[in-house]
Order: structure tokens, then sequence, then C-alpha cells
């Protein structure tokens, strides 16, 4: 029988990302942030298997089609219709984000130097539509990194102390990353300067070392009494973490925000696994909506900002505000902090993906069924 934790911890994460992104109480925002990134590279590296030392190609081909192939094909679709998108008043030159920045339409040099980007870079998207699409790049970067770091290192260490080679790992990418912070350095050849693909990949390592003790851990907290004063503990620490040691992955990340992060993240972590392990021991629907979630957030990651721009409608009506207002990203800042259209942005930026892609699952498989009935 399969196990779906991992799926529902991957539901809830990509669920948090779009709470988020939507502007919610600040204090929740700064909680969320914690560790909902790191969430994503901790659960691809639980599923990282030793097998792929001996046969990378497998492995590249299978983060290139995961990976690198979505995120062409996605960004390339926003490039081409990003001028559109001005014209139609859903990208403007007034509003933008919180900061005050605004897009503004690109020249026929911009999009071919964009293209140039998104396929050699994994760079140039845009920004107010494809906010979240550095994750692609970050994990692409971190999981191929983490093979090649692991088949070095395996080649330096004498064979009687192998075992010792995940931990090696995420103690040198901790190491690069508070050298590459306190000194303000960027690898050069990474958009963004790296430190996000750094902190992913030991982040990555940390979920494969996770897996190598995961029945051991669900033993020992497989009663209430130990589970859920743990995941307690756990959420307090990351409050408090999040309240007075703020800290995300952000790509401008400070040495101190570095110093922050990898705690609560990972405690962030065992909080939701527990509480995934919760839900998957019951049926329902809340079950199956999270196991479906988790199993199909790449397009959620797509198309949440997208979604968002339905509830920005809603909002611009009910409030009596500049249309334009609809290009502010990721969503209207105006009354965000005193209203709960955050939960409104959630729900289309959760429901609106998920049913195109219900929609579209649904009719490959009436083709296949008419290719099946016709053979």
């Amino acid at each position: 029988m399969r196990d779906t934790t991992i799926s529902i911890t991957k539901g809830i994460a990509i669920i948090l990302m779009v709470v988020a992104h939507a502007e919610a109480p600040s204090w929740l925002c700064k909680f969320i942030f914690e560790f909902h990134m790191p969430l994503f590279f901790i659960t691809a590296g639980y599923f990282f298997s030793l097998r792929y030392l001996n046969d990378e190609a497998t492995f590249v081909k299978k983060r290139v089609k995961g990976l690198y192939w979505p995120f062409v094909k996605w960004a390339v679709f926003f490039l081409i219709i990003h001028n559109w998108m001005f014209d139609l008043g859903i990208l403007n030159e007034t509003f933008g984000n919180e900061s005050g920045g605004v897009t503004h339409p690109y020249s026929w040099h911009q999009i071919q130097q964009n293209l140039w980007t998104i396929v050699t870079a994994m760079g140039g998207y845009d920004a107010f539509l494809c906010g979240a699409f550095w994750f692609f790049r970050g994990l692409f970067v971190a999981s191929i990194l983490y093979l090649i770091i692991y088949k070095v290192v395996l080649m330096c260490l004498p064979k009687r102390t192998e075992k010792l080679t995940p931990y090696l790992i995420c103690l040198l990418m901790l190491l690069l990353c508070g050298w590459k912070t306190y000194e303000g350095l960027r690898v050069i050849n990474l958009i963004q300067g790296g430190y996000r693909d750094m902190m992913g990949c030991f982040f990555f390592g940390c979920g494969f070392i996770f897996r190598q003790y995961v029945d051991a851990y669900r033993n020992k907290t497989s009663r209430a009494y130990v589970s859920l004063p743990l995941t307690l503990l756990c959420a307090g620490i990351v409050f408090l973490f999040s309240k007075y040691l703020t800290a995300n992955m952000n790509w401008r990340s400070s040495y101190t925000q570095f110093l922050s992060l990898p705690v609560p993240a990972m405690l962030g972590f065992l909080m939701t696994y527990n509480i995934s392990r919760w839900i998957d021991r019951c049926k329902g629907s809340v079950k199956r909506f999270l196991v479906y979630t988790g199993d199909h957030t790449l397009y959620i990651f797509i198309f949440h900002i997208v979604a968002y721009k339905t509830v920005s409608l809603m909002k611009i009506w009910y409030y009596g505000l500049d249309p334009r207002q609809i290009g502010c990203h990721m969503v209207i800042h105006e009354h965000s902090q005193q209203d709960l259209f955050w939960i409104l942005y959630t729900i289309a930026g959760i429901g609106i993906p998920l049913l195109g892609t219900m929609m579209k699952d649904r009719v490959i498989r009436v083709i296949r069924e008419i290719k099946v009935s016709r053979s």
C-alpha cells in the first residue's frame, strides 16, 4: 500500500506557500516563511536513491523532465504573452510590488535576451507572473549538485567511513553558505547568486538523511502522547524564530538570516510531517484532497499568481479601487492586513490550477479511451 505521508506534506507545503503569497496576516506569513520552501527541498531529498550514483544519466534525465523542461516551457509561454498582458491591463506600469517596483513591456531585444536567459540559465522569467519559478532552478541545481558532491566525497573517503558522506555534505554546504553570506559573495554563473541553490542542496541532504531514520522516527513517535507534544514544541520554536529571528530562503539573506534558517526549517518539516502522518491514518476527503494537491504541486507553482487575478478583480469591485491595481504583485496590497481576502486568494490560488489539472487529465483520459475503442 502506498505511503502518502510525503504527498500530504507537499500538499500542506504548497498551500502554505499560496497563503504566504496571498499576503495573509504578517505574523502568519512570517511563521510560514520560516520553513515552507525548505519543505520542498527536504521532501525531494527524501526520495534520493544511492543507485543514482552509478546511474547518473537517469537521475539527470528525471531532473530535466521534471524541472528544467516545465520551467522552460512555461517561462517561454509567459514571455510570449508578457506584452499582451499590458494590452489587456493585467500588467501595467503604475502598480506592482509593495516596495513600489513595477514591470514594463519588453522590447524585441529584451524578449530575445530573456529567451536566451531562460534556456541557458533558468532565469529571465516574468517576475510578476512567474514569481515562484526560482524554485525550479533551485531544486534542479541543488539535486544535481548533491549527486556530484556525493560522488566526489565518496572518492575521497575511506570505505569504512562512507556512511558519513550525507552528513559531511550537509556540513560542507552550511559552511559554504555561511562563508558566502558573511562575505557577501556570489556564484556569478547562477541567477541570484546561488544562495537558494546551495541552501537547497543542504535541505535536500537533510531529506535524504531523514529517510534513513524514518522508520525509527515513526516507531518512537507512534503514540499521541509523544508526537503531539513534539509537534507542539516544534511549532512553538518555529513561532519564536518567526517573531525574534525572522528568516526565509530570500536570495539576499544576510548572515544573521542564514544562521536563523536551518533550525526552524527542519523543525517546521518535522511539525508538518507529524501532522501529515495523522491525516494519512484517516480516510476521507481531506486526505484525498491533500494527496492530490501534493501530487500536483507543479501546476500550482506555475499558475497560482495568475489565478490570484480573479480575486483581485473582486477586490477592486468591492472597494472601488483603481482597476489598474490588478497589476499588483502578487496580490492587491491595499487593505491586505485588515480584510480576509487572503482566504479567497488562497482558494483561487489552489483551486483554479487544480481544477485545470483535473480537466486536462479528464480530456487526456477521454482521448485515450477513444483511441482504444477505435483500435
